[in-house]
């Protein structure tokens, strides 16, 4: 009868090996409970903040040379992860401590830790949002910024007066605060903080450069036997005064109209931007101002806009309506009624402006 050694050995071992695990099982399923309990908290710990039914953005700033640990500190302060310690020991253990960038990050709290050092390591710094309305002007943009904490003031100005920026639309017009009105396309916008005043301005222009290409505005500005420059200063106007879309190329038709004849525009729009402000009534002391822009006192267009105007407005000043309208007074719902001679303008003035 043979024997076979090997077997035997093998045997032996593993009667060895489960004598052992039945005498230490009680503690080996200790161990292993935790385990699995540090693995649980582990992945509790790294799990989001918030679900994404209640998610919500948060805006952080990582300093230069900042370590994990502090990141880790500024991201537990802005309750994006659940532990700063975790995070920072997470950022050791996969290598990615030193690959976080400086900035500006707007991240979501129902992000989970490890989707949170993705987006410091991948540098996706926040874009801040700001909308221009229809109607604004260079002053009221630049306050708009300012609010935001996007611009300053005065660097702001001096890039709208002095700066070099590669449109041909500007390219004639003369330098100072009022050089880009009418230009800076009213739009929403997203921008980086650090962004600077050039950078910005150059953004709107370039929106209302792709405008124009979109409209082939120069082209009908052209057929409507005006300039760029001119179409725009319509707009501008047409912008200040409608209140309706449909209304836009009639209010469009009575300015064509009353320059062809030579009679001053008299349009109150361009008295408010004289004075540097808007005025729910106007006084004829403030007609009196002396101004380029002043339409009362003036014979034709101001030198220039006098606001943003938006797409429909621009397409009124190159699409007019044709009619013999001359006069338009406003009614107190924000419409307006047309007139064609002096004494129909002077009846609707007596009666929409008595019951305003």
């Amino acid at each position: 009868m043979l024997f076979n050694l090997d077997s035997a050995a093998s045997g032996t071992k593993r009667n060895k090996l489960l004598r052992l695990l039945k005498r230490y099982r009680y503690y080996l399923t200790i161990l292993f409970s935790i385990c699995c309990f540090i693995l649980l908290c582990i992945f509790i710990i790294l799990s989001p903040v918030s679900s994404k039914s209640r998610a919500r953005d948060v805006v952080v700033t990582v300093p230069v040379q900042a370590s994990a640990n502090q990141v880790g500190r500024i991201l537990k302060q802005s309750e994006l992860v659940r532990s700063s310690l975790i995070f920072s020991l997470y950022a050791r253990w996969t290598g990615m401590d030193s690959l976080i960038k400086a900035g500006e990050y707007r991240i979501s709290n129902s992000l989970s830790t490890p989707e949170v050092l993705k987006e410091l390591v991948d540098g996706r710094y926040a874009a801040h949002e700001f909308t221009v309305p229809e109607g604004f002007t260079t002053a009221q943009v630049a306050d708009l910024l300012v609010s935001k904490g996007l611009v300053d003031r005065d660097k702001f100005f001096a890039a709208v007066a002095n700066e070099d920026f590669p449109y041909d639309f500007i390219q004639s017009l003369p330098k100072g605060d009022k050089r880009l009105e009418g230009y800076l396309f009213p739009d929403t916008y997203q921008v980086m903080r650090g962004s600077s005043e050039k950078s910005i301005i150059e953004m709107m222009l370039q929106r209302f450069e792709k405008e124009m290409k979109d409209l082939d505005y120069l082209n009908q500005a052209k057929a409507g036997h005006v300039s760029l420059h001119e179409a725009v200063t319509v707009a501008s106007l047409i912008e200040r005064e409608a209140r309706i879309d449909e209304e836009r190329p009639l209010i469009a038709g009575v300015i064509y109209n009353r320059l062809n004849r030579q009679i001053q525009l008299q349009l109150c729009a361009t008295v408010e931007y004289a004075l540097g402000t808007y005025k729910p009534k106007l006084y004829y002391k403030d007609l009196e101002i002396d101004s380029p822009y002043n339409t009362y006192r003036i014979m034709g267009l101001p030198p220039g806009p006098i606001a943003m105007p938006g797409r429909n407005s621009l397409l009124a000043a190159v699409r007019p309506a044709h009619t013999e309208y001359l006069y338009y007074v406003a009614k107190p719902d924000g419409s307006h009624a047309f007139a064609a001679t002096l004494a129909e303008h002077e009846a609707n003035q007596e009666m929409y402006e008595s019951e305003d």
